[in-house]
């Protein structure tokens, strides 16, 4: 398991290489950082609640730091969240999250662990032991093989933990006043901020000091949102354990005009070929923004800085070869590189440039559904998912955003009948890059 190119940058410390990628925000330490990273080989740990079933292309990023930091020598400690998830992160959200189950809970981690294995080394006879007490040292039966990744769950020591031992030892190191000040609760005090989300990050900074404590992890990676837990983590493994630990945070994934990317008209892009079909993810990098595309050949691919920079300095049509590069090398770490060549091949086909039509995505109907007057339009456009309802139908072809085999839709009442299919199937063409096939 090999994602990374020895040639990946001419830097030998992670710390340079995340940092010429474009990855690195805050950190605690910069310069004691870069030099603990190229000195030592360090534990290290990023968090992960399982709120779904499957990751997405969010959690992607923070995969890929893991995997550079592994390709380096370094120690990933992949924290799966069944604690924490019980309460849930307020951070960078505008309301409460919606409370699960334990059973749901319990199974996402399961899937979200099988799917850190695709990506990374892991030492799988590796185990931690958690105390059961607040302040109580937990034990493992080996130290982690080097440069191996290992998983833990933070149901193993949140779940055993008495509540009144944990305010006493734990809470009375947060000033509520210093809390209130942090970004991800700020935003939320208009709307109401629940006690149980307020736990949050006292919560995660236990996990941060567990892990220091029994694990001799040094820093915690995630998101910028994640900015103020961290701290919090860090103050406490100094207060409590007198250790000193550090923190990193990462630009999250946004467009140039500061939008988050993997955001469908489905929803989430998610790295599940059952949720997001390798087309639609390809598709979705395909039609990348030019002023993204740097940023996305940068943070998401493994090709060398020379060969970002030659693809991203291209212009004008020639931005499409970058373009179908991005989408080819992202899809084919996610899927696989026969699930990217089919995705490429019915990307082209769709656009007219050749290739397989077979991979597109497509609807199959009974033929007697468009005998006699057939299916108008619109509902054909509704029942293949690319509208949600018959209003935003009657909008796209009133905005002339629907075209099938190539011919504009100017009639919303048009009605599709057996005879307009050639070779029992229509492409249809919503928007500039949304394509769909409908077979009878």
């Amino acid at each position: 398991m090999n994602f990374i190119p020895d040639n990946i940058s001419k830097h030998d410390n992670v710390f340079d290489v995340l940092k010429e990628r474009g990855f690195i925000e805050q950190t605690t330490h910069d310069d004691e950082i870069r030099a603990l990273l190229g000195k030592e080989k360090i534990k290290f740990y990023i968090g992960f609640d399982p709120t779904a079933d499957c990751l997405h292309v969010g959690h992607f990023m923070q995969i890929i730091i893991m995997m550079y930091m592994q390709k380096y020598g370094h120690t990933p400690i992949v924290l799966i969240g069944g604690g924490t998830t019980m309460v849930g992160d307020p951070s960078g959200r505008t309301d409460m999250r919606r409370m699960m189950t334990p059973t749901v809970i319990r199974d996402n981690c399961i899937l979200f662990e099988g799917l850190f294995r695709r990506f990374l080394e892991f030492d799988e006879e590796f185990m931690y032991t958690p105390s059961g007490t607040t302040l109580g040292k937990g034990t493992v039966n080996k130290e982690p093989d080097p440069g191996k990744a290992v998983c833990v769950n933070n149901i193993s020591w949140l779940q055993t933990l008495n509540y009144i031992e944990f305010i006493r030892d734990i809470g009375r190191h947060f000033s509520v006043n210093t809390m209130l000040r942090a970004e991800c609760f700020k935003q939320r005090m208009e709307k109401g901020l629940s006690f149980l989300e307020f736990n949050y990050m006292l919560m995660q900074s236990y996990d941060f000091m567990v892990l220091a404590r029994d694990l001799d992890c040094k820093m915690q990676f995630g998101g910028n949102d994640q900015w103020s837990n961290i701290l919090g983590g860090a103050d406490l493994a100094r207060r409590e354990l007198g250790k000193q630990v550090y923190g990193m945070t990462f630009a999250l994934l946004t467009t140039s005009e500061g939008k988050k990317m993997g955001k469908t008209q489905k929803g989430a892009l998610w790295l599940n070929p059952d949720k997001t079909s390798p087309y639609e993810f390809y598709q979705y990098w395909r039609n990348t923004e030019d002023a993204d595309v740097n940023k996305c050949l940068r943070m998401l691919t493994f090709l060398p800085m020379e060969e970002v920079n030659r693809l991203s300095a291209l212009e004008g049509e020639q931005i499409n070869t970058a373009k179908e590069i991005l989408a080819y090398e992202v899809t084919r770490l996610i899927h696989g590189k026969e699930e990217a060549e089919k995705a490429q091949q019915a990307a082209r086909a769709a656009f007219g440039g050749g290739g397989d039509m077979e991979n597109v995505p497509a609807t199959t109907f009974d033929r007697s559904r468009f005998e006699g007057e057939g299916m108008g339009v619109v509902t054909l456009l509704r029942e293949c998912g690319l509208v949600p309802s018959n209003g935003e139908g009657f909008r796209t072809i009133e905005q002339g955003g629907l075209t099938i085999d190539g011919e504009k839709v100017t009639d919303p009442k048009l009605q599709i009948t057996a005879d307009q299919f050639r070779d029992g199937a229509i492409l249809l063409k919503k928007g500039k890059k949304t394509f769909h096939q409908v077979r009878i």
